[in-house]
């Protein structure tokens, strides 16, 4: 007689246990085999809760099927979710993804009273003067003089950082971290960077060469602008 083919793999790490839910069944079928594993090898009360990472391969779970699964894998039955993993996300997700992660180049001055606002990376061609302000949700480069203002990381994004070809900004902001003209130098920097150094608690200048160390996952662009 044929095998029945598993449709929960469940694999022990050093944090927990990996659980892997195959891409190809049904939902229900799934969650009735992972019902049945989770009761049958449900820890002590006395053992440690268990981790447990999901991986979903090219599945997407609704709302209401996570919810399913969460009710399945609960601490009641000695274990926790830390995190659920898919390969595939929804269209409308991977366009706002797009959207918020491309660069956007810009060539304009932006005068006293102008503000400039783009929803992924700026790449400014040409100053911010003296009540200018530039506005982005992530990276911030300006090909020229910050004199005025600028924010980047604007929805939250801590690891966010400005670059200015020459930097004596009336203020600095990333997230909800604010910097003001008296942190900086009075003849100010060339070429250098803004960013929050979580240790200090502050947004801080530092050398265009310490964004490779302090930002792994820098970009082929910013590495092209880093390296000149």
């Amino acid at each position: 007689m044929r095998e029945k083919k598993q449709l929960i793999t469940i694999k022990g790490t050093r944090e927990g246990i990996t659980l892997f839910i195959d891409e190809y069944c049904s939902f229900i079928e799934a969650m009735k085999e992972l019902h049945n594993k989770i009761i049958a090898s449900k820890p002590k009360d006395d053992e440690p809760i268990v981790s447990v990472k999901v991986k979903l391969g090219n599945r997407y779970l609704t709302e209401d099927q996570e919810k399913h699964l969460r009710k399945i894998i609960n601490e009641k039955n000695r274990f926790t979710i830390i995190s659920i993993e898919s390969d595939v996300i929804l269209k409308e997700d991977a366009l706002k993804w797009k959207e918020e992660s491309k660069i956007n180049a810009v060539n304009q001055i932006v005068r006293s009273g102008q503000v400039l606002t783009v929803k992924g990376d700026l790449l400014l061609i040409g100053d911010v003067n003296p009540g200018g302000k530039v506005v982005s949700a992530g990276n911030i480069y300006i090909m020229g003089n910050l004199y005025g203002i600028a924010h980047a990381g604007v929805d939250g994004d801590r690891n966010a950082f400005i670059v200015a070809s020459y930097m004596k900004p009336t203020q600095l902001r990333i997230a909800d971290y604010l910097s003001r003209a008296p942190d900086y130098e009075s003849d100010g920097v060339y070429m250098e960077c803004g960013l929050i150094d979580e240790d200090e608690d502050k947004i801080i200048i530092d050398r265009l060469q310490v964004l490779s160390h302090k930002r792994k996952g820098l970009s082929r662009f910013e590495r092209r602008v880093q390296n000149g």
